[in-house]
């Protein structure tokens, strides 16, 4: 498993560091706290882009 920072994942969506503060603060993106640090998993990016996708396909039927 791998964890990411929150700048990483910003990078690796290429979106801005807010973005990603904000799809954490609504729930869209999941994470894990380690003491004071937060780290976003490989499998809550997956789960995240899944999601994506399927709210795609809905809103294409």
């Amino acid at each position: 498993m791998q964890a990411y920072t929150v700048e990483q994942v910003a990078e690796i969506l290429q979106i801005g560091r807010d973005k990603v503060y904000f799809l954490l603060r609504t729930g869209q993106l999941h994470s894990i706290k380690i003491g004071k640090l937060r780290r976003i998993t490989d499998q809550h990016l997956a789960e995240f882009v899944e999601s994506l996708e399927t709210a795609e396909k809905a809103s294409q039927n």
